[in-house]
């Protein structure tokens, strides 16, 4: 029985790494083609689509990391998939205003090399056993340059959003309603950006972490 369920868990992460990895390359490939003969204004309109079906099947990762699906810690996956999904949904989708600027495109440009490389490198681990080692050097690697591009797309999408948010009102709760409960989105996204301060060096030392451990395994391999 446990052999039946070791193997249906690893078809599944196999089907799962690769079909995401294949939303993030549609991100990566429309993105830079969007970029060169359009120019940034149009990125986001032409990665949408797979952008927010990437992004969106990443939430699977926080379930999969709560059942002892992959060992990802539960500390590491949270904070990183919730506050993309933030961005995603609770900024890029929800005010239109802040799609069209530059931000957008580094954004998709750091997320998806970053996710290309990460998910091909789970992918083939799962299919094959392990994963080639120049592949498990550019996992544990290129997040030195993509995550602080990433995380500073991220910041500066917020912090553009702000005028919108604060403008329109948009998800906010009044008083007086009948559960007696105001919440002011503008605020929460102030919030939002105050933890990353602390949460970004945090997240970062972590990955350094895990790169010195990876990179160091495999050359005793």
């Amino acid at each position: 029985m446990a052999g039946v369920l070791a193997g249906l868990r690893r078809v599944y992460l196999i089907i799962y790494n690769w079909i995401v990895f294949f939303g993030w390359f549609q991100v990566f490939y429309l993105g830079v083609k969007t970029l060169i003969e359009s120019g940034y204004e149009h990125v986001y309109d032409a990665v949408e689509k797979p952008l927010l079906f990437a992004q969106t099947a990443a939430f699977l990762e926080i379930l999969h990391s709560l059942v002892g699906l992959v060992r990802s810690p539960i500390s590491a996956t949270l904070p990183q998939i919730s506050s993309r999904l933030y961005v995603t949904w609770g900024i890029l989708w929800s005010f239109p205003e802040v799609r069209t600027h530059i931000l957008v495109s580094s954004l998709a440009i750091s997320w998806s090399i970053t996710e290309i490389i990460r998910y091909s490198f789970f992918g083939t681990k799962e299919a094959f056993g392990s994963a080639p080692s120049w592949l498990l050097w550019l996992r544990y690697s290129t997040f030195l340059l993509l995550y602080p591009t990433g995380i500073t797309s991220e910041v500066g999408l917020i912090y553009n959003a702000l005028p919108y948010m604060k403008e329109s009102g948009k998800y906010a709760v009044r008083m007086p309603n009948k559960w007696n409960f105001s919440f002011d989105y503008y605020y929460a996204a102030l919030v939002c950006l105050a933890i990353y301060v602390p949460g970004c060096p945090h997240l970062y030392r972590y990955m350094l972490g895990q790169r010195k451990k990876a990179l160091s395994k495999s050359k005793k391999e």
